[in-house]
């Protein structure tokens, strides 16, 4: 097949998920600085900036006259849209704690609160349960045309974002074209997939929610953990909590792991005589645990350039150990032999929907700079300058239904632009660190938990 140039790769890609553009008669700045840019990675800087500015300002202003809560907390500092003139004004913006979408009440409460940090006019919501499970509300409000999903932390307390369809399609399109801009020419519709993430129709987990584009983009998709992941169960591995339910899921849990590992090597197995191109997409820990059991055994693959592997955190492998991820590529090319150049890791959040994507060159984490703006704090929450470590925060324009400028609990340094690669954006150095009191989390922190526990024992 002749290689296609990137502008025909993309709109090929584009033509794949239409359905997760809004109307055009309906674009705001916000849009445009998403949708419009073929790659977000190498947009002039001059250029990108003025979508940055122009975007930011639509989104806050839009959040300030809509959202209550965040309009108190800005007028509280003193800061409203007209202050907003320039783009080092961008980094005044009132920044949001990384608790404040883990403060909230349960039962038909939980439903209220998520009702007032809501930016918009809800749906009509049923809830018919007297006193409701935090799932029982997240599903009314699902199946209400929502999209609310959540995260959590070593405490088990979860982080619930409520998203509209509209910013949860934009969610979806700028992870998965992040990650298309970065993996070109690997991508194609006929490629065969593996997600080492709940089957996102099962679960409201974001992590594996956030994957349905997945099934959108290419052809056929294999799903690693194919059942039911509740708030519950979550909470239970998350804590260490005791008990003989606890042990009843832990026991079903490495049953199911093992029979999941083994399917994924089967699949493996099937799909290097095929010739076709694969993509494994997820849980970096699963794919651990596939290598070592295929290096145990004395097994390996050469997908050679027809593979990718696209990680999104993660990264504590194994109990009480951390798996470097310039070890995983490397452990990438001997067992499989997809080059390390198509070994990619994304670094985003539940709370927002800017993804951070490795570049193949050097392996810094990109930041999309025309609707996203990411931030380094000092200890008292002030922007600092580059090359400094400090929390990271971030505000995202993509972010309709709730104020997405908010702090995170990790700790980063970030270079104006790449020291490897010629993309003119800032990036994040590789390994991102949790600031000192911060509890665990991270895209398949929680899932990891549920499943590594007892097969990094075998």
């Amino acid at each position: 097949m002749e290689a296609r140039d990137f502008i025909t790769y993309m709109k090929q890609f584009n033509n794949c998920l239409q359905k997760y553009f809004p109307p055009k008669d309906t674009w705001t700045p916000a849009d445009d600085a998403l949708y419009k840019p073929d790659d977000l990675f190498r947009i002039p800087l001059k250029e990108g900036y003025e979508m940055q500015l122009k975007s930011i300002k639509y989104t806050f202003t839009y959040q300030y006259t809509n959202n209550k809560v965040y309009q108190n907390f800005c007028k509280e500092r003193n800061f409203s849209p007209s202050d907003i003139q320039t783009l080092d004004d961008l980094e005044k913006i009132p920044i949001i704690p990384d608790g404040f979408f883990k403060d909230y009440p349960n039962g038909r409460n939980f439903a209220v609160w998520l009702g007032n940090i809501f930016t918009g006019t809800l749906p009509r919501i049923v809830i018919t349960q007297k006193n409701p499970t935090y799932d029982e509300v997240i599903n009314a409000f699902n199946q209400a045309g929502m999209a609310v999903a959540y995260s959590s932390g070593t405490s088990g307390r979860h982080t619930f974002i409520p998203r509209d369809q509209r910013t949860f399609y934009a969610s979806e399109y700028a992870v998965a074209k992040s990650v298309m801009n970065m993996i070109y020419p690997l991508w194609d519709p006929q490629m065969y997939g593996y997600l080492l993430m709940p089957n996102p129709k099962k679960t409201n987990v974001y992590a594996g929610k956030v994957c349905t584009v997945y099934f959108d983009a290419i052809q056929d998709v294999q799903v690693a953990i194919d059942r039911e992941i509740t708030t519950d169960l979550i909470r239970m591995t998350m804590t260490g909590q005791k008990g003989i339910k606890s042990t009843l899921v832990k026991y079903v849990a490495k049953r199911e792991s093992k029979k999941m590992i083994e399917k994924i090597i089967s699949w493996l197995e099937y799909h290097e005589k095929t010739k076709e191109k694969i993509a494994i997409v997820g849980a970096p820990y699963i794919l651990s645990f596939v290598m070592k059991k295929l290096e145990k055994e004395g097994k390996g693959f050469d997908f050679g350039e027809r593979g990718g592997v696209a990680t999104g955190g993660g990264w504590k492998a194994y109990e009480g150990g951390r798996v470097p991820v310039v070890d995983f590529r490397k452990q990438v090319e001997k067992v499989l032999g997809i080059p390390q150049k198509y070994c990619l890791d994304i670094y985003g959040m539940v709370e927002g929907n800017g993804w951070l994507v490795h570049c193949p060159e050097g392996h810094y984490l990109h930041s999309p700079y025309s609707y996203y703006k990411s931030l380094v704090l000092d200890d008292e929450y002030k922007p600092i300058g580059y090359g400094e470590w400090g929390r990271y925060a971030f505000l995202d324009s993509a972010a309709f239904s709730y104020p997405g400028f908010l702090m995170s609990g990790d700790k980063v340094r970030m270079l104006e632009h790449c020291p490897v690669c010629d993309r003119p954006g800032p990036v994040l150095e590789p390994e991102i660190k949790r600031a000192a009191g911060a509890e665990i989390r991270g895209c398949a922190e929680e899932v990891r938990r549920m499943l590594s526990v007892d097969l990094s024992k075998d």
